[in-house]
């Protein structure tokens, strides 16, 4: 694993779900069931290096994107783990070569552990924030995974929102 600085801050981005932009640094949608590099009950936070890239992560599969609300981030954190040039074998550990593994397939599917999880969890114990890495929905485009309980004081994660125009709590929503 090749850990470096994410200095200064960087801009991402993600399309949140309109009713859950009250918590726009939250990780825990992914921790309910898992996602890529992260178990069930680990909260993180999956973040675009660029607009189209976020789109395209949020659309997923869908023919036709459903509503969501835009969010730029600002980006410092003290060690992640660069992967976004992909696997490299004179570089990466063998481990990394199954990054992109079908990881809802074994999960949910299979019933087995995704090689990826374990990848966090490496991440993770060596003491970094987050996981650069390439997008499997945008050509070109890269992702990171901030896992953020493990955030340090001096590390940033904001939502850049200079007019206050993300809801503030769920009274917007109907209730059921």
């Amino acid at each position: 694993m090749i850990l470096r600085p994410l200095h200064p801050a960087q801009p991402f981005y993600r399309v949140l779900t309109p009713r859950w932009a009250v918590a726009p640094k939250s990780g825990a949608g992914a921790a309910k069931k898992g996602a890529r590099f992260n178990r069930p009950g680990l909260d993180a936070l999956y973040l675009s290096t660029d607009l189209s890239t976020a789109a395209a992560e949020y659309q997923q599969d869908d023919r036709l994107m459903p509503p969501g609300t835009l969010v730029a981030y600002q980006v410092a954190l003290e060690s992640i783990v660069d992967f976004s040039g992909g696997y490299d074998v004179t570089r990466w550990d063998p481990l990394w070569e199954d990054w992109n593994c079908e990881w809802r397939r074994l999960a949910f599917n299979l019933h087995i552990e995704p090689p990826s999880w374990l990848l966090g969890d490496l991440v993770i114990a060596a003491k970094a924030q987050a996981i650069l890495f390439p997008s499997t929905k945008h050509s070109g485009g890269a992702n990171i995974v901030i896992f953020t309980q493990t955030l340090a004081a001096a590390d940033v994660l904001e939502p850049f929102d200079p007019r206050g125009d993300l809801p503030a709590n769920q009274d917007s929503w109907p209730r059921a």
